[in-house]
């Protein structure tokens, strides 16, 4: 699903986008200019989206202001994640930017996706598995 690319009147929020339509989200938590949902289609249990509030397309579009709140939100997310279920060790955190990067959703979005011991055969290379010849280095 891609936003439309039809602003609103004050730039900040498209008319159609998924994730500006935040009366439809069910919002975890949130920061002055971001907030955290959980993956509609998740990869691990817990898999969580850290949003900005304002409509902009990619990681690189967002504000100092808007990296620094999701990042505060991330590590906020990561110990309620770690003290909730006791399985977690590691995380994953990604940001696709761009349709050849495979961004699907063209609002900036950061995933946030918790990992457990044995959870696939071999987790070397970890994110750069998106381009699987070169995972196992």
């Amino acid at each position: 699903m891609n936003c439309s690319p039809v602003l609103s009147e004050n730039n900040t929020t498209t008319k159609h986008c998924v994730f500006c339509m935040t009366e439809q989200l069910n919002i975890l938590v949130e920061n002055k200019t971001v907030f955290a949902i959980r993956d509609r289609s998740p990869v691990s249990q817990g898999h969580l989206l850290v949003i900005p509030k304002r409509h902009c397309i990619d990681y690189f579009e967002m504000t100092r202001q808007e990296r620094c709140d999701s990042h505060k939100l991330i590590e906020i997310l990561k110990e309620k994640i770690l003290k909730t279920d006791t399985t977690v060790n590691g995380f994953n955190i990604g940001v696709n930017c761009g349709k050849t990067a495979g961004q699907t959703i063209f609002h900036a979005h950061i995933h946030l996706i918790p990992r457990r011991t044995n959870d696939t055969p071999n987790p070397r290379g970890g994110v750069r598995g998106v381009i699987p010849d070169k995972m196992n280095y």
